[in-house]
């Protein structure tokens, strides 16, 4: 199945994790300082996948969660957004959840990350076999399952089965280099992933640090398109991002706003454009339209929660008379944590 043709089943298996997001309330408190905090639906996968399911897509997500009170508040936020839940499993022991602790701030922005023994690393090889793939559009994934066993050999065995049911393979570098064992394993292996994707967004230095060094991860990601055939977009920030197809080269632009904070913006720009692909938007102005669900993410708190309605992103592109030019712009849109 060609790449836009399973986009547009709008039906997509997203393999990834699901935590949980703490931040202090009011927004701009210190962690440190803190007596109230929000709780909500947290971790890359998990909020495409609800992202996807707040613009009228379908997806469902495949991971594992811990048999605790935790996992099971992640399983519930799951059924508040629609997100199809049948392969999450939950795994007992002293495995736990990932959680997130981020201030709704920008500056002296603090985030902690607890992923010691997460049980989304526990998602095997005989989860993925449970899956008909075969039954979705497109697969979408991020690096971070492929950070620990054995959930990387898991993932693997998805692109596998994936390409063999026919769909394409969205894959989201998303490298974190608290979760790898060494920036080594985490190249080789986040390379690997992306020579085998039909679709790959990542940032300037996640091509840079796939290709050696920062200079050369324009080329990266050029060549993953030229010689893969992949479509590849690279994200640089406040400076817009280009994107590499079919021997096309696209440049656009971002949203100026007034940031809250800086995380949410990757996992809300992929399922800004993937449910407008999935519409019949134009690649160009699909781009734009997941540029706008990033820049509105950040302006408010949480990450699932603030993710836009349809109905919120027709209303700030009404009001918004953007996106700036490509490396104009000096908005704090920045990747989710």
């Amino acid at each position: 199945m060609m790449l836009f043709e399973g986009i547009a089943k709008n039906d997509f298996v997203v393999v990834g994790r699901a935590g949980m997001d703490l931040y202090p309330d009011p927004p701009g408190t210190k962690t440190q300082q803190a007596t109230d905090f929000k709780a909500a639906l947290g971790g890359s996968a998990a909020n495409t996948a609800a992202g996807i399911c707040k613009f009228g897509g379908k997806a469902a997500l495949v991971t594992c969660v811990s048999d605790d009170s935790v996992g099971r508040f992640c399983l519930e936020q799951l059924d508040f957004y629609g997100v199809d839940r049948h392969h999450v499993r939950s795994v007992g022991g002293e495995f736990r959840n990932s959680l997130a602790v981020y201030e709704s701030r920008v500056e002296d922005h603090q985030s902690v990350i607890y992923r010691n023994g997460a049980a989304d690393f526990e998602m095997n090889e005989e989860d993925v076999k449970r899956v008909d793939f075969s039954a979705f559009g497109a697969m979408v994934t991020a690096g971070t399952v492929f950070a620990s066993e054995p959930s990387r050999s898991a993932a693997f065995i998805a692109f596998e089965r994936a390409r063999a049911a026919g769909i394409p393979v969205i894959f989201d570098v998303d490298y974190r280099p608290y979760s790898w064992p060494s920036p080594e394993v985490a190249s080789d292996v986040l390379s690997r992933a992306a020579d085998q994707s039909d679709m790959v967004v990542g940032n300037d230095e996640e091509f840079g640090f796939m290709a050696g060094s920062v200079e050369r991860g324009r080329a990266k990601a050029q060549s993953l398109s030229e010689e893969r055939g992949a479509l590849v977009i690279y994200k640089m920030g406040p400076d817009g991002s280009i994107t590499f197809a079919d021997g096309e080269c696209i440049q656009t632009g971002i949203y100026a706003v007034d940031a809250l904070k800086p995380t949410g913006a990757g996992d809300s720009f992929m399922a800004g454009l993937l449910s407008a692909l999935a519409g019949g938007v134009g690649l160009r102005d699909a781009i734009t339209r997941g540029s706008a669900c990033a820049a509105i993410t950040v302006t408010r708190p949480g990450c699932a929660p603030a993710m836009p309605t349809p109905d919120e992103l027709e209303a700030f592109l009404r009001s918004h008379p953007g996106p700036s030019s490509p490396t104009s712009s000096n908005t704090s849109n920045q990747e989710v944590i």
